[in-house]
Order: structure tokens, then C-alpha cells, then sequence
């Protein structure tokens, strides 16, 4: 068994009982169990993040940026560090390549059209959902008095008159059901033939769409069947969360 020294070190953020959550990391912990790479998870609070990386990295954005330093990050056996999903991602295909290492194929097409579409496309319709639900039902304390701080500023108003005035489950049938319905026509081009977007084969983009629909479900439990149904395809989506079972441990 691999010590801690050998393995990657993952940083996510917890929710409030010890669980993944976020979109973003959840595609990288994807990654890494389908990779079967030998990892553990350095679980890192909102207001640690900064501190933890800024030795290590430099900053994304100018500080004091929320984006300057950001999760997921990985830090490699080698004592490399890597910071943002997909440069992770492809981090991870040039270090641990096929055929030794299941790929993510990464140059999938459905990957180029399925990004654009989830970000900025659904999760910049959907902030008045996520960012008040995310305050309020999953973060820790010390974690949610950061993040209410800090998008307070960003949105230039309390996040109750952020979800009040572009939340509400209406946002899933009167502003996204177009781009969720594009979603599941790639999904069910290949309906036949396995419950991911390329059939039977698994792909990065398999983990893009299951990360944004777990977030969603993280953060919108109450309004997530809402969600699901304004795809047109209840079913398609609920088949590929099922499908990405195998790989969705949480507990490394």
C-alpha cells in the first residue's frame, strides 16, 4: 500500500459532513478513481485555501482574487503542484497515459461542445440557486461565513436578494430547460449503446456533466427533480449518475 510521500495529495473542500461537493473538484476525484491512481484528500476549508497554496503556486488572478488561488488542486509524489480541473485532467493524461492508464479522452468532441454549455453557460443562469443553497446547506460554518462574505461582495447584494431575484426553480424551466435539452441530445446520441455520451466508453465529459449534477443536487435538493425533469430526459441523466457509480468514492 502506497504511503502518503508516494501518492497524489487531492485538496477539496469538505461539506458539513466530511463529504465531496463541488462541482469542479468531483470532476478531478472522478479523474483519479478512474485512473485507479493512488491518492488521499487533504480536505481544505474556504478561508484555508489561500495560505495552504500560495507557497506552492502563484496566483491565478491578482489577490486578493476569490479565483487567485483555488480548489481543486493536486500535488504530485514528486512535489509538483497543479491547480484548475481540466489542467489537472490533462496533467494526469500526460503523467499517467493509456494504455497503463484507463484515458479521459479528452479530445472528445462531445467534451468541446458539453463545457461551454455547462460553464459559463448553465452555472451563469443558475447562481441565485447554487450560491445561496451552497451557504446555507452545505458548507461548514467556518467555511460558509467565508463564502457568504465573499460573494456578498462579488454580487454586490445579501445572497437572500441574489435568490430572490434569480433563483427559484422557475430558472430550470423558463431559463435553462434549452441548454439542459442540448445536453440530453448528447447524451442519448448513443442511447443504444451504454449510459455515457460516447455509449459504452467513458470520458472526461461523462464526469463534467455527473459533477454538475451532483453539485446541483448538493446544493438544490429540494428543487434537483425540478431539474431532471426540465432535460426532457429524466431518465438519461439518472442512468449516467448511475453509471459514474463506480468511480464517485468520496472516502480516499
Amino acid at each position: 500500500m502506497a504511503t502518503n510521500r508516494d501518492q497524489i495529495t487531492f485538496y477539496d473542500i469538505p461539506d458539513k459532513d466530511g463529504h465531496a461537493w463541488s462541482l469542479n473538484p468531483w470532476k478531478t476525484r472522478f479523474a483519479l478513481n478512474y485512473k485507479r491512481l493512488p491518492y488521499h484528500t487533504e480536505w481544505t476549508e474556504y478561508p484555508d485555501i489561500a495560505p495552504t497554496l500560495r507557497p506552492h503556486l502563484p496566483p491565478a488572478t491578482p489577490e486578493p482574487s476569490t479565483s487567485a488561488y483555488t480548489i481543486p488542486t493536486i500535488k504530485f509524489p514528486d512535489g509538483t503542484y497543479v491547480m484548475d480541473s481540466k489542467k489537472i485532467a490533462q496533467a494526469l493524461e500526460e503523467r499517467y497515459p493509456s494504455p497503463q492508464y484507463p484515458s479521459l479522452h479528452l479530445d472528445s468532441p462531445v467534451l468541446a461542445k458539453l463545457e461551454p454549455l455547462v460553464n459559463p453557460g448553465l452555472l451563469g443562469k443558475v447562481v441565485g440557486i447554487f450560491v445561496p443553497g451552497v451557504a446555507k446547506r452545505v458548507l461548514t460554518p467556518v467555511s460558509a461565513d467565508y463564502f457568504i462574505k465573499t460573494r456578498e461582495e462579488a454580487f454586490g447584494m445579501k445572497l437572500d436578494e441574489l435568490e430572490k431575484t434569480q433563483g427559484g426553480v422557475g430558472v430550470y424551466t423558463d431559463k435553462i430547460a434549452g441548454q439542459l435539452r442540448e445536453v440530453t441530445s448528447l447524451l442519448n446520441e448513443t442511447k443504444d449503446k451504454g449510459p455515457f455520451f460516447e455509449g459504452d466508453k467513458v470520458t472526461y465529459a461523462d464526469f463534467v456533466w455527473a459533477g454538475f449534477l451532483i453539485f446541483m443536487r448538493k446544493a438544490d435538493e429540494e428543487g434537483f427533480e425540478k431539474l431532471l425533469e426540465a432535460t426532457g430526459d429524466r431518465e438519461a441523466h439518472v442512468r449516467l449518475l448511475d453509471g459514474v457509480k463506480p468511480w464517485a468514492d468520496d472516502s480516499i
